[in-house]
């Protein structure tokens, strides 16, 4: 609903690139620009340190020993996050709060895992920069704001009962029973609030919020320092969480999760009540239309070369595949 009536846009614009695949030239930095097939660890490796919380990446035959030594050798401690390299929208994203609960996690997912610091800033947002690789200050075109699914006690219901009662909290409860469930029957006290997720993602409960009246010229100045820091990344949505806005502002005091490239989208237009499905049609052309312009300046005046068609799909029926099997594990 959200892309099809865009796709006579999309081929208009490849057209006029001349080719199929012509996005691909956007990030020269990250793998086919960031089509969803990429490394999440190696993309943030281009983070300046100041923002880039602790990583190791257990890659599918790494020894868990050596794992577990290079977890204490960064300083991270648990709880911690854990989460697929190649994955998207919350996908196998775990909150891990011991070595045996991590181990248990690494034997039943074969695959390459980011063992991350969990960064326990209590807002979250994704930001969406772009900048022409010719112009020296880009465009925040996008802020969504995320708040995380919780419910507020009474001292009469218990945990369970608080999440079967809640309209929004009830549609995730399988999720979210598994999650809670040492703590199902305990009995919140009158009017505590209870977090429910601290993964920042729809399929995790949590809520996107237009946040665009936040959008200013000291933010972009900072995100244009950032982008300057970051080499071959012009477009895309940067997640990250901090505690107050005004710290992002000023370019302080914050953790990048991830950037995310070409496949990134302008999450504030899945705020219902502060955008209308028309406007979110238009958005995304915007979106579009700057990937185009950006593309194409690195292909005609800095030789980046477009990735083949045929290899781009390619990647993409990988991906389809693998994430069909991590998904197929990740019930079992």
């Amino acid at each position: 609903m959200f892309y099809v009536p865009n796709l006579p846009y999309a081929f208009y614009l490849a057209a006029k690139a001349k080719h199929s695949a012509f996005f691909s030239a956007a990030n020269p930095s990250i793998k086919s620009s960031g089509n969803g097939t990429e490394s999440k660890y190696q993309t943030l490796q281009l983070i300046p340190a100041k923002y880039k919380p602790k990583s190791v990446l257990h890659t599918y035959n790494s020894n868990l020993e050596n794992t577990f030594l290079a977890i204490k050798k960064e300083g991270i401690t648990y709880p911690l996050i854990a989460k697929p390299d190649i994955g998207f929208r919350g996908l196998l994203v775990q909150k891990i709060k011991s070595e045996k609960e991590l181990r248990t996690y690494l034997e039943k997912y074969i695959i390459n895992i980011i063992i991350q610091e969990y960064v326990s800033c209590k807002n979250e947002c994704g930001i969406f920069y772009h900048r022409n690789p010719n112009e020296q200050k880009g465009t925040i075109s996008s802020i969504t704001l995320k708040k995380f699914l919780c419910v507020t006690g009474n001292g009469i219901s218990t945990l369970e009962q608080l999440v079967l009662l809640d309209a929004r909290a009830k549609l995730y409860s399988p999720l979210l029973l598994e999650i809670h469930k040492e703590k199902l029957k305990t009995i919140p006290k009158n009017n505590e609030i209870i977090q429910l997720s601290v993964i920042g993602n729809h399929s995790k409960g949590t809520q996107f919020i237009n946040g665009n009246h936040l959008i200013s010229k000291k933010i972009e100045q900072t995100f244009d320092a950032l982008s300057h820091q970051i080499p071959g990344w012009f477009y895309g949505r940067v997640d990250l969480k901090y505690n107050d806005f005004s710290e992002v502002e000023n370019g302080d005091n914050f953790k990048i999760i991830e950037i995310n490239g070409i496949i990134s989208e302008p999450t504030h237009i899945y705020d219902a009540q502060n955008s209308s499905y028309f406007t979110a049609l238009k958005s995304i052309r915007t979106h579009w239309k700057s990937l185009y312009q950006i593309s194409k300046t690195n292909h005609e005046e800095h030789q980046i070369p477009y990735k083949s068609s045929k290899k781009f799909i390619s990647e993409m029926v990988e991906l389809r595949a693998y994430t069909k099997k991590v998904k197929l594990v990740s019930r079992l």
